[in-house]
């Protein structure tokens, strides 16, 4: 007990901001005036917070061992600095390499995939419009100048993939993981596509099927409740642009080629693809350390794993599409995790009886104290590089060398960059 109050002492001793603890007994460590404490109920947590495993200290918080006093911000600095080692370092051997793909396999099936999206997307329509912007577009924003809201740089964001994709009025557009509609509703109102969105959310799906029909979009766009693996066999057509955005994450390290394999089928020669999501800051890692990623497993989005850009790109070529540009948005996802943090920490009183009334005051009470430490550890995670957000467009192209804006092209991407960042937003098709 000795050396573990050793050890705590020293690593309160580390913390930038003033922390303190207070053991099961009523003892004390840390500063007087700290900025955050931590009371333990137990002494498994004390432990985990001895050894750095932080992920395994905001699991405590979630179960109510252990009950903390502060701001979420200060909290997460306090953490950065508990932390020891590298939470991005994974193991390179075959045999973990070997397991996590068994895992992956495993946690991806049809009808499982379909029970985790619902696990998170499903918890609270009420709950994820207190702290999301207005169009509710939870993925990665934009902000192309310092000042915008988080409202204009998620307008922005969207822009930014509409532009990337070259849409055009008439084009069959594919939206794949479609959310809340954001991006879906855009593309159809600014950019006159034919749009479809897929999802796995019953909320989400019968949020959008009423804004569709509110928007007098029901002849031009549809949201359909179905995996993406599911569509090659119901599409007559193949799609001239499609957006994965915030959704690949989901899919599994293991069933990348196939996922890709899947969208390639999807989208006609000389089309462009546009797949926007998280990547891992390791190479080996398909989750952070310390504890985080299984907290993450547990607590936010069973299912999900880490894969770095490398391998992503790797598979993607593997499937026959061609990366024609790569974008890092990394600190934009920070400054939009802690926009969110923010937005959530204002309003806890209406979330916690959002959540009480909707899962019941237990489950309640367990997610909004999930969701505060998944959004602020999140954003600390991406600021610090160990975590990445990666915007990856390719395209399928033709095999025709007399097409496209230059010889060789072979598709509708002009090779270079310049139509991307046109000043303004479009005017409504």
């Amino acid at each position: 007990m000795n050396h573990l109050l050793r050890t705590l002492e020293e690593r309160l001793a580390a913390s930038p901001v003033g922390l303190a603890l207070e053991l099961p007994g009523g003892r004390r460590l840390g500063v007087r005036d700290a900025r955050v404490v931590l009371r333990f109920r137990d002494a498994m947590a004390l432990a985990a917070l001895a050894r750095g495993k932080v992920g395994d200290v905001g699991a405590a918080i979630v179960e109510g061992r252990v009950a903390v006093e502060g701001r979420v911000r200060d909290l997460m600095a306090a953490a950065g600095a508990v932390l020891r080692g590298d939470p991005v370092h994974g193991a390179a051997g075959r045999w973990p390499q070997f397991v996590h793909r068994l895992r992956s396999h495993r946690m991806h099936t049809l009808g499982r995939d379909a029970r985790q999206v619902q696990f998170h997307y499903d918890l609270s329509d009420r709950f994820y419009a207190l702290w999301l912007d207005p169009r509710r577009v939870y993925s990665c924003a934009y902000y192309r100048d310092a000042g915008m809201t988080l409202a204009q740089a998620q307008e922005a964001k969207l822009d930014h993939i509409c532009r990337k994709l070259r849409l055009a009025p008439g084009e069959r557009f594919l939206d794949v993981g479609a959310g809340w509609g954001g991006l879906l509703l855009w593309a159809a109102e600014h950019y006159g596509v034919e749009g479809t969105g897929i999802t796995l959310s019953r909320n989400q799906h019968a949020h959008v099927s009423r804004l569709i029909e509110e928007k007098g979009l029901s002849g031009r766009v549809r949201m359909l409740p179905c995996d993406y693996r599911d569509l090659p066999r119901t599409e007559p057509r193949p799609f001239d642009k499609i957006a994965s955005v915030g959704m690949f994450e989901h899919v599994g390290r293991a069933h990348l080629p196939a996922y890709f394999g899947c969208l390639r089928s999807l989208l006609r020669p000389g089309g462009l693809l546009m797949n926007h999501g998280i990547t891992a800051g390791g190479t080996n890692n398909d989750r952070l350390g310390a504890g985080m990623g299984d907290f993450i497993e547990k607590y936010i989005f069973p299912g999900g794993e880490l894969v770095h850009v490398g391998a992503v790109l790797h598979d993607m070529a593997g499937a026959g599409l061609e990366m024609v540009d790569t974008e890092n948005l990394r600190p934009h996802y920070a400054r939009t995790l802690w926009a969110w943090s923010d937005a959530l920490e204002a309003r806890l009183a209406e979330a916690e009886a959002i959540l009480a009334e909707e899962a019941g005051a237990e489950r309640g009470a367990k997610a909004l104290r999930a969701y505060r430490l998944y959004l602020a550890g999140s954003a600390m995670g991406f600021e610090r590089g160990w975590l990445a957000l990666h915007q990856m467009l390719a395209t399928r192209p033709d095999g025709r060398t007399d097409t496209g804006a230059m010889p060789g092209a072979q598709s509708a991407y002009p090779f270079q960059r310049g139509y991307m960042y046109g000043e303004g937003l479009p005017h409504a098709a």
